[in-house]
């Protein structure tokens, strides 16, 4: 990138050494920019592919690069763009757009290796950029590919003499980085983790979408998102699929047209508390992997009552009865080792006052369903009836009279006439009688409260995946569900899910894994070939290894190294003497193996040539001067 041809001279290649690295690194570093094309907003994204796309049609001719002005112009532009985008040039967003822009604009000044430099700086801090949204193995694999390249070119950029083809320049970056791989390995396994460079900014990473309130129609657009929730691996035998609750926010409050959880309170938890004689086991002892939510509450396997973790935020989590709840909404992935109870009893077996707050229902809502339950609560055959009967009842009304489980039961927000739906529940009990398992959960929890009986709906999980390579069990945000939950006396809360009453086979089965039968993929997924299923529970199990075994290598991991090392009681100190000690090291090895290669030529190497010659002159007899 040292020497220039003039527009006007012939050339006997179609295109200068300068022409063809500019080319190379434009290439890589758009490769850098690619995976960032869909989050940057359009204006950037186009602005960007057109300066690349500029500067290399100016390399391919070797015409002369745009006056400063222009760059001056497309520099405000873009810090004005910038601002009125995101009302600011600091954070993760506007910071990886603004240097998107620079280092776009950046290639239409590239004239010297000090050009090639600041470009190569950036192509490199894109690349870090990257796994703030993705880390994936596939993204780290093409990342690795995009910093090969970026060294090539820092090599090509070190050779301004002659043609070195790009294939050499790979190799030697390829060399370079092979003769970095020990110092990465030691700084990765001995580093210690120090919480704000290893955790995901509190924007990143997914989001189960479970949430805190339920309006109906919410649940059923989560069916249509395969975004993984957790996995799990259970000790022993895997639990039924009938028995694979996972156990989410409990709402209490029903306004007619939304539900709500009810805030803690000291009164209302003892409600919900286990009783003693139902933690004697029997245990069901499981690994769950839980990616990260935008929730407190974490939706676990129903009965969990002890968790374990490596990471020391868990031990700031709290069980009210069932319910686990962080202390902030985690941001990384979590694995723990689970405890459930296969059986338990939660809530007072004996009548308390308190349980009169899950019987209110708002006034003015949905007046034929309550005239509906109280007529149906005086039949011959439960008058004075307890609540298990009642609910029985209700659930054998479900699977007599054509109820029918669907995906898309139609807009709950509108009524006939176009204003907004009233009341919600009457429409869908006894009009439409079609509708998700919220509509099923949340009818049922109304019925019941209209003939007296303590109720409430949960929401969380049901059902999952199991991978056929790992053997792991995969829960998506297409398995969220909602169930009620009745009080019967002597016993406290009983689950209750009138979904398994008009669609068992949602309830009773477990999918091998991309073979769903209740979501709007499923028709799809069945006509997949079978090396295609199994080619994707094959990737499934390998980004769970990845997670595990490398994103997941934590603190604790480091720790438990040394202590099979030999280092018992180790500590983030001795981490770092450790990590010290081998870097400096390595060093001291290659300083020493730089000493022991050292050229070891006591003449310069002109003189080793002129002694050449004049001893192939006195061998073949002509004279020579001394």
């Amino acid at each position: 990138m040292s020497t220039r041809i003039s527009p006007g001279a012939p050339r006997a290649l179609p295109i200068s050494r300068e022409g063809r690295d500019t080319l190379w690194l434009l290439t890589v570093l758009a490769l850098c920019i690619a995976p960032h094309a869909m989050r940057l907003p359009l204006w950037c994204a186009a602005g960007t592919g057109v300066a690349l796309a500029w500067r290399a049609q100016l390399a391919w001719r070797d015409a002369a690069l745009p006056p400063r002005w222009v760059l001056l112009l497309s520099l405000l532009a873009s810090v004005a763009l910038t601002l009125l985008t995101y009302r600011s040039l600091m954070g993760r967003e506007a910071g990886v757009t603004l240097v998107t822009l620079l280092a776009g604009l950046k290639t239409l000044e590239l004239r010297a290796r000090r050009d090639a430099f600041v470009i190569t700086s950036l192509g490199f801090f894109l690349i870090l950029t990257q796994f703030l949204h993705s880390q994936t193995p596939g993204m780290a694999l093409l990342m690795s590919a995009a910093f090969l390249g970026l060294l090539s070119a820092l090599v090509l950029a070190q050779r301004p003499l002659g043609r070195p083809s790009i294939a050499s320049a790979l190799k030697d970056a390829g060399r370079a980085v092979a003769w970095g791989l020990p110092l990465m390995l030691a700084l990765y396994l001995l580093f210690p983790r120090i919480g704000p460079l290893w955790a995901l900014p509190s924007d990143a990473g997914a989001r189960t979408g479970l949430s805190d309130q339920l309006t109906l129609g919410r649940v059923a657009e989560l069916a249509l998102d395969d975004g993984i929730v957790m996995r799990l691996r259970f000790e022993g035998a895997t639990p039924p699929p009938q028995a694979l609750y996972f156990r989410g926010p409990v709402l209490d409050d029903f306004d007619g047209q939304r539900w709500t959880a009810r805030p803690p309170h000291p009164d209302t938890d003892r409600m919900d508390a286990l009783r003693a004689d139902t933690l004697r086991g029997p245990w069901i002892d499981h690994e769950v992997t839980l990616e990260p939510s935008g929730l407190r509450q974490q939706a676990l396997l129903e009965g969990t009552v002890e968790v374990r973790a490596e990471q020391a935020d868990v031990q700031g989590w709290q069980r009210v009865g069932l319910a686990w709840t962080a202390p902030s909404p985690p941001r990384e992935r979590l694995r723990l080792q689970a405890r459930a109870l296969s059986a338990w009893h939660s809530g007072p077996a004996a009548p308390d006052p308190i349980l009169r707050n899950w019987t209110q229902l708002p006034a003015g809502f949905n007046p034929r369903t309550l005239a509906w339950a109280l007529d149906f609560s005086r039949q011959p055959t439960l008058r004075g009836a307890d609540a298990r009967t009642l609910a029985n009842a209700v659930m054998q009304h479900i699977r007599q009279h054509d109820y029918r489980y669907t995906l898309a039961p139609g807009d709950d927000a509108l009524g006939a006439n176009g204003q907004p739906e009233r009341h919600l529940i009457d429409r869908f009990w006894l009009d439409r009688r079609s509708g998700f398992c919220e509509h099923f959960a949340t009818a049922f929890v109304v019925v019941m409260r209209a003939m007296d009986v303590p109720a409430r709906v949960v929401t969380g999980f049901q059902g999952a995946e199991r991978n056929p390579v790992d053997g792991m069990l995969v829960v998506r945000n297409s398995d969220a569900h909602a169930w009620a939950e009745y009080w019967q006396a002597g016993e406290g809360w009983v689950r209750a899910d009138p979904t398994a009453a008009v669609a068992p086979e949602r309830i009773d089965r477990t999918r091998p894994l991309n073979r769903r039968a209740d979501s709007a993929s499923g028709g799809l997924a069945h006509l997949a070939p079978d090396w295609l299923l199994r080619s994707r529970a094959a990737l499934d199990a390998a980004n769970h290894r990845w997670n595990t075994w490398v994103l997941a290598y934590s603190r604790q991991n480091q720790l438990d190294l040394l202590s099979q090392w030999g280092w018992p009681a180790a500590s983030g100190m001795d981490l770092l003497r450790l990590c010290l000690i081998v870097v400096v090291s390595l060093a001291l090895a290659g300083v020493l193996w730089l000493w022991a290669t050292r050229p070891r030529q006591r003449t310069s190497p002109w003189q080793g040539l002129l002694n050449r010659v004049h001893g192939d002159l006195l061998a073949t007899g002509v004279p020579a001067p001394a």
